[in-house]
């Protein structure tokens, strides 16, 4: 990740004790901010095949695969936290971060969305999931759009990266424990549903931010 402050994604957790005392712990022990950024590609990979298996699976099986899908989540969140932190704050950024911190970012989403959308087993799962990864990648190009116009890095949600994860962890703890009733499908549509609605959004108040700052030149 590039050694910059004004780009990065206002986080509060970035301030914990726990964080920094992680972030500490990598950049001694040499681990590379670009490093993490690969580590937060392969998590979302495995949620993925985890996703995918999911169809095939016995009820007991299902809830397994995605619990390890919602906590592949969060290891790719936290590897996004970590990455900026050691980058910044630890002093170990290159001319090769942003690069880095971008383009596992717009693969990880889709690799979560996508086949969580097959992993409904509903007629119109895969529509959503693969709507609500083409619209994850529309709100973080319209973010970067701006900042190659030189405006600041527009992060605004309702449905930003962090609570698109969100949703779709608490999705898929819910499809955990709805899987022995057989309603873990409807209720992985439904926070699919809820990215995707939420996700529209965000890309129509950061355009409309976008053109408005533009106007004004």
């Amino acid at each position: 990740m590039a050694n910059t402050s004004n780009a990065r994604r206002p986080l509060k957790t970035r301030g914990s004790r726990w964080a920094q005392a992680l972030a500490r712990g990598l950049a001694a022990r040499g681990v590379s901010p670009n490093q993490i950024s690969i580590a937060s590609l392969c998590f979302a990979a495995l949620g993925a095949a985890a996703l995918l298996a999911a169809p095939a699976a016995s009820p007991g099986a299902r809830s397994i695969l995605f619990l390890l899908a919602a906590a592949c989540v969060q290891l790719r969140l936290l590897c996004n936290l970590l990455d900026g932190m050691v980058a910044v704050e630890g002093g170990l950024g290159s001319a090769s971060g942003p690069v880095y911190n971008e383009l596992p970012d717009r693969i990880a989403d889709p690799l979560f969305l996508v086949p969580a959308g097959y992993a409904t087993c509903l007629s119109l799962g895969p529509e959503l999931g693969w709507l609500a990864g083409v619209l994850a990648l529309i709100t973080a190009y319209i973010r970067t759009l701006g900042a190659s116009l030189g405006l600041a890095q527009d992060f605004r949600g309702p449905m930003a990266k962090p609570h698109r994860m969100a949703a779709l962890t608490a999705g898929l703890i819910g499809a955990a424990v709805a899987a022995p009733w057989g309603w873990d499908g409807e209720l992985l549509a439904l926070a699919l549903l809820v990215i995707v609605l939420g996700t529209s959004w965000t890309a129509v108040r950061r355009t409309a931010t976008l053109l408005r700052s533009l106007g004004g030149r």
